[in-house]
């Protein structure tokens, strides 16, 4: 997550003032204990706020999702990366962003973000599988199924930038409002330290000026 121009001293501030005061009045949105869990699991209880909120609560959803995906993939051939499936996914986000007068260029930098993160908690996943073997999931989730509720996702998350997007274009407006969402997020949805590595993946455009990709 980039913070720019301003005071990271006002974000932690912020942020840490809002985790604090929030603590015990929003129902928290832990992660999954075993991530074998089917997809009915993936937590669904708002867990952060502010104008952002919505926002960041899809994001973490997407990233809980993906340790459904792992577990779908963990043991089979299929692999991690699939340029040709995640650019496929890139083209119909901009197109839908042009329909809906959103900046593509600054929506697939989102996306992309979006597809890393989910990296981040997949190879994390199979790293942690792989040397406890112990903790390997003995379920496999149908990956068609997750793949419908990603798309679902997708949907939501492209209207949640179309909500946001007036407040996104103002760099310290956004940086703040991103910070105190993500706090929150963190803390009272209970991220590990996969999980916060792969919020900040995933967050790290949010405020950012569009760009070629």
């Amino acid at each position: 997550m980039k913070i720019r121009k301003f005071s990271v001293g006002v974000l932690v501030v912020a942020s840490a003032a809002a985790g604090a005061a929030l603590i015990g009045t929003v129902p928290a949105m832990a992660a999954p204990a075993d991530h074998s869990q089917a997809i009915s699991t993936t937590p669904s209880h708002s867990a952060s706020v502010g104008p952002l909120g919505t926002l960041t609560n899809l994001v973490v959803k997407r990233l809980f999702i993906s340790d459904d995906v792992a577990a779908a993939k963990f043991g089979t051939s299929s692999p991690i990366d699939d340029p040709v499936r995640e650019q496929q996914e890139l083209d119909e986000v901009s197109q839908r962003a042009t329909e809906m007068g959103l900046d593509p260029t600054a929506t697939v930098a989102f996306f992309k973000d979006q597809i890393s993160a989910s990296k981040v908690v997949q190879k994390g996943d199979f790293a942690r599988w792989t040397a406890h073997p112990e903790e390997a999931p003995t379920t496999r989730p149908d990956l068609g199924q997750i793949r419908i509720e990603l798309d679902q996702l997708t949907t939501q998350l492209l209207d949640e930038l179309k909500t946001t997007a007036h407040l996104r274009a103002e760099p310290l407006a956004c940086s703040i409002s991103l910070a105190i969402a993500a706090q929150t997020a963190t803390v009272l949805g209970h991220l590990d330290t996969l999980h916060r590595q792969a919020l900040d993946v995933a967050t790290h455009d949010v405020c950012e000026t569009p760009r070629h990709v």
